[in-house]
């Protein structure tokens, strides 16, 4: 068994589940301009994924840790060259989380009005500059023969990672938005369908153009199948919301991110991270990787925790299944 590979794909699996979870968490907060009207519906957004986002969060710091384990050089090269994109998507999250937990300790308006826009501003960053990442990563970075990026900040905002950078953006904005009119009643719910139909129209027609010039920038037979197969899914999301189906609307559109994440994946391997301006430099799952010694180690613990780690993130998901109300917020806030 080839342990870099099997890696590469367990390193894969957590940015996929880290994007599909996460994903409509940001899509949420960044609704609250569009879908709250007043403080209780707010309260009611919020509290679709109150108790699941920090949940939703780990799989990041999960995916960083494996990242930094079993790729160090991997590792070090994205780190210290999207030193800044990743400065600043810490810092979102971090004020995101704060306002979470803050904007509920006074009633004054004005407060909750300034952590609701730091909900909307920390769910919006990262949106963006993780697709601006990623598209770099697909498109490749200049690095020099120790695999050190010698590009500026400047490199990194070429129009591929942009428009990588906008799709994810409207992807999380849509992906949240049908979650919203799955978790809640009435009139929000049905004001949430007809925004994520709305949003669905723009973000296919954004995903349209990113999956096509990824074609042209790196692409397999295997990532050109799976970005048809996010298309269609993407798609068909899109008319199950409009339909009033909201639970498969939201299955389609994980499968749109996870197909879309395993794509870019899929473009990029054998290399890790490929070299703008000379394959040779590429870093590799060969060449990036840690020892044969580390990955074993790795691969006992990850037999025995993964399943504990998906079968817990199930059991939450099933505790806090049920639809979210104004009348619960007014009851509660009584």
């Amino acid at each position: 068994m080839d342990l870099p590979v099997v890696w590469f794909a367990i390193v894969g699996l957590f940015f996929v589940g880290y994007f599909v979870l996460d994903g409509f968490d940001f899509g949420v907060g960044m609704s609250l301009p569009f879908l709250g009207r007043d403080d209780t519906d707010r309260r009611v957004l919020i509290n679709t994924i109150g108790p699941v986002w920090d949940l939703n969060e780990t799989w990041v710091i999960v995916a960083g840790a494996l990242l930094f384990a079993a790729f160090p050089e991997w590792y070090a090269t994205m780190f210290s060259g999207f030193y800044l994109a990743l400065l600043l998507i810490l810092a979102a999250l971090i004020a995101r989380g704060v306002s979470f937990e803050y904007r509920h300790q006074r009633k004054h308006p004005e407060w909750k009005r300034r952590f609701d826009l730091m909900i909307v501003v920390g769910s919006a960053v990262p949106s963006f500059l993780w697709g601006v990442a990623f598209g770099n990563v697909v498109r490749g970075i200049p690095m020099d023969a120790g695999h050190d990026f010698t590009g500026t900040v400047f490199d990194l905002l070429n129009p591929f990672a942009l428009l990588t950078g906008l799709t994810t953006l409207l992807v999380f904005f849509t992906h949240g938005v049908v979650f919203v009119a799955l978790k809640t009643e009435g009139e929000i719910r049905e004001r949430a369908k007809r925004l994520a139909t709305r949003a669905g129209v723009l973000t296919i027609v954004v995903a349209a153009a990113f999956l096509v010039s990824m074609a042209f920038v790196r692409a397999t037979p295997a990532s050109l199948v799976l970005s048809v197969v996010a298309a269609l899914a993407l798609v068909l999301a899109v008319l199950c919301n409009a339909w009033g189906r909201e639970g498969r609307a939201f299955t389609l559109m994980a499968v749109t991110i996870a197909a879309v994440v395993v794509a870019m994946f899929t473009a990029i391997f054998p290399d890790v991270m490929p070299a703008s301006n000379d394959p040779a430099n590429s870093l590799t799952v060969a060449n990036a990787s840690s020892s044969d010694y580390t990955l074993t180690v790795m691969s006992w613990v990850a037999l025995v925790f993964l399943p504990l780690v998906f079968a817990y993130q199930a059991w939450t998901y099933w505790v806090f299944r049920k639809r979210v109300s104004r009348a619960q917020i007014a009851r509660a806030a009584h």
